[in-house]
């Protein structure tokens, strides 16, 4: 932080966390980001503030990467490609997180098993970057 100047990286707070785990009092703003709705869930038991499954990765993206671990930086910079795309709903959706995370406490929601493999990991990292460009 330049000495007196406050950035969005420096004040927000943002957790990544799986749709099945229990909601806890201290989540914040609870966003579930994938494109479909996790299997077995309830929308009463998913104590939801938003779902916002623009931001999530295209279709075709997403198979293609299958939550492979050895796909997942190439993963990550074609996620950040799509989310650069002037006038997506994807960047739209960006601008609506991060208009999120500066508000208060931030927390991602996926269904996908291993979090840090998961879009909701891209979102925080960008989120944290305080960057609107992905």
């Amino acid at each position: 932080m330049v000495r007196g100047v406050k950035t969005v990286a420096d004040s927000v707070d943002v957790r990544v966390r799986r749709v099945y785990e229990d909601p806890r009092d201290d989540d914040g703003a609870r966003v579930l980001v994938d494109r479909l709705w996790p299997r077995g869930v309830s929308k009463t038991r998913a104590r939801l503030d938003e779902w916002l499954k623009e931001v999530a990765p295209s279709p075709e993206l997403r198979t293609w990467y299958s939550h492979d671990p050895a796909k997942q930086a190439e993963f990550a910079e074609r996620y950040r490609a799509e989310l650069r795309v002037p006038g997506s709903a994807q960047s739209h959706a960006l601008e609506l997180l991060h208009a999120e995370a500066r508000a208060g406490r931030l927390t991602l929601l996926t269904a996908t098993r291993d979090p840090a493999l998961s879009e909701a990991a891209v979102l925080a990292e960008l989120l944290q970057e305080g960057k609107m460009e992905a």
